[in-house]
């Protein structure tokens, strides 16, 4: 079972994350931001990655520790169930409309972390998530979990209609990244024999 639990705590957040990278998209997520629950859940139910995300973090300060936390910690999670990542699919692409509005996300569990971002939003708010952490978490997310990610709008105007189909991309990209691929019969997918530096 590629398996994690990963506890982190901080003076800011106190976060517990499991996922089973093999799951069937199970989810139970608690960040005490609304909207980021509901994308966190996309996350978990297009990716098939099963995902427990608990977070108790200073909301009385603002958004920005819990969210940038939760990504952090949920990508130590998925790098430990990944572990050497021998028989990785490695790479993903997935295009996800939703209405009006066209996404595109490529990326490449390299063990290198980069952020292209070509998404923007005419709102500051999304229910009461700032959209301007929506980025952020996903640089952040991009950290730990060791991925080469880019993500574009290709078109679109509604804001929620933006995010949602950023978030379901990157989930069915990170399923098509993680799943486990027969034909590699365990190897490393890479000629370097190593993923990273």
């Amino acid at each position: 079972m590629r398996t994690a639990r990963i506890a982190r705590t901080t003076s800011e957040t106190d976060i517990l994350v499991e996922i089973n990278l093999d799951g069937t998209g199970k989810y139970d997520i608690e960040t005490g931001i609304g909207f980021l629950d509901h994308m966190i859940e996309q996350f978990s139910r297009h990716s098939l990655i099963d995902v427990t995300l608990k977070v108790n973090g200073d909301l009385h300060v603002d958004q920005h520790h819990t969210t940038e936390d939760s990504a952090l910690a949920l990508g130590q999670a998925i790098t430990q169930a990944l572990g050497d990542k021998a028989g990785i699919g490695r790479y993903g692409t997935a295009y996800s409309p939703m209405d009006e509005t066209l996404a595109r996300v490529a990326l490449d569990i390299s063990g290198r972390p980069y952020l292209v971002w070509n998404a923007k939003f005419t709102q500051e708010k999304l229910g009461e998530l700032d959209t301007e952490l929506i980025d952020h978490w996903f640089h952040s997310i991009s950290q730990t979990a060791g991925i080469t990610l880019h993500i574009e709008r290709l078109y679109g105007q509604n804001n929620h209609h933006i995010c949602e189909a950023i978030f379901k991309g990157f989930a069915r990209a990170m399923r098509m990244a993680v799943e486990a691929d027969s034909r590699k019969q365990g190897a490393i997918p890479s000629t370097k024999g190593q993923l990273g530096g």
